[in-house]
């Protein structure tokens, strides 16, 4: 009678473990799939932005004929594509503030010749830059959620506890200020 009980209790405290260890998985897998849509969202990011550089570069080539233009800003853009391939969240929040700057600068030029605002191919080009405009801020948004939802798991029981014997960080956040989150006027 002894021996029924002993592996009764045996075999309840063998299940409570392989319990405990797939749900462990299973948090340790959700950790994973969504660092992956982070990763991969993070992509879209930069793409859209290494678009939005080229339409910059476009516009530039458009102003140049019009206005004489810093060369330096080129060099810049050029420098800026580059720098967008291995950045980071952080190196993308700069590289955010730096490419709308140099937008802005543009945008300025292109309001102070008539012609230039006339112009089918700088209209067009504005155009560009706007839904791209829009395409960047959807996939920060979405960034955002994923990352929001991975920090929520690293601070709350029982998945903090996997991510602290995993030595999970949380994701920073896309975060590119608040003078920059309005898209840029581009009225003619």
């Amino acid at each position: 009678m002894v021996d029924i009980i002993s592996l009764v209790l045996i075999a309840v405290v063998v299940l409570i473990v392989i319990g405990i260890v797939a749900v462990m998985i299973g948090i340790y897998n959700r950790f994973f799939s969504l660092k992956n849509s982070a990763d991969a969202t993070v992509g879209q990011v930069k793409v859209a932005m290494k678009k939005r550089l080229d339409m910059i570069e476009q516009l530039l080539g458009a102003v140049k004929s019009y206005a004489a233009f810093e060369k330096d800003t080129l060099t810049g853009v050029t420098a800026m594509r580059a720098r967008i391939g291995s950045a980071g969240p952080g190196d993308l929040n700069e590289l955010e503030r730096e490419s709308r700057s140099v937008l802005g600068r543009l945008i300025a030029v292109a309001e102070n010749y008539p012609n230039l605002k006339t112009s089918q191919t700088v209209q067009d080009l504005m155009g560009a830059v706007k839904g791209i405009e829009d395409e960047i801020a959807r996939h920060r948004y979405t960034y955002n959620n994923i990352a929001q939802q991975y920090n929520t798991m690293t601070d709350t029981i029982p998945s903090n506890l996997v991510a602290s014997v995993m030595g999970f960080k949380k994701l920073e956040y896309l975060e590119f200020g608040e003078d920059i989150e309005r898209v840029p006027t581009i009225a003619f």
